[in-house]
């Protein structure tokens, strides 16, 4: 492997251990050229479900589209990148080990609107905002209300597979925003054309380019 510092193809591993939940080995290498240290990851490479768009077309699962969109929901909020890291693995994990060979762009949405009903209310309808396309102000507010009359839901549990057993009509998703719900005015929903888009592009939303 070269070396990112002088390029040296020749390099020695000084020590190896189990990452990321079990499903990669860290190795720190030791340069034989420069002497700098590196570290390197090996994983497993599985076969990944197809993600099915609303209009039909198909695109492969992307675990840093998914991140980015919710990093855009989370900026300026509470929530540790090492949070919205870990759910993104579980879930590119959750879609490699399916039986079937696609998954519907809904069902991630699903997914990660639960996350981030439990990680800040503000975040939740940044992203429920775009997912379920709000139309109007009144659609926009019952979703407050909702969010504000049931509460942030329960922490996920990063064990449970069933949640990408959510059906298309979103009857398992987290509906909605608590007290901190009156913070959502000072963090409304992305305007067209601004930091919105890389959340509009993974439910094929009229928001910004796709990638």
């Amino acid at each position: 492997m070269r070396c990112p510092f002088c390029s040296e193809m020749q390099n020695r591993v000084i020590d190896s251990r189990m990452a990321r939940d079990g499903r990669a080995i860290r190795r720190r290498r030791a340069c034989e050229g420069c002497g700098e240290r590196f570290t390197t990851y090996e994983s497993i490479e599985s076969p990944m479900a197809d993600v099915e768009k609303r209009e039909g077309q198909n695109e492969p699962f992307d675990k840093d589209k998914v991140t980015r969109s919710i990093r855009l929901a989370c900026k300026k909020r509470p929530v540790p990148l090492t949070a919205i890291t870990a759910f993104a693995e579980r879930l590119e994990s959750k879609v490699s080990s399916l039986p079937r060979k696609t998954i519907r762009s809904s069902e991630i949405g699903a997914e990660v609107l639960a996350f981030l009903r439990a990680q800040d209310p503000v975040a939740y309808v940044r992203y429920a905002s775009v997912y379920r396309s709000f139309g109007s102000i009144a659609e926009f507010t019952r979703e407050l209300e909702t969010f504000a009359a049931e509460g942030p839901g329960p922490a996920i549990d990063d064990d449970d597979d069933d949640g990408l057993e959510v059906g298309e009509d979103g009857t398992n998703e987290a509906p909605s925003v608590s007290a901190a719900v009156k913070g959502a005015a000072k963090g409304a929903p992305p305007k067209p054309g601004g930091d919105g888009a890389g959340l509009g592009s993974l439910f094929d939303t009229a928001r910004g380019p796709r990638r």
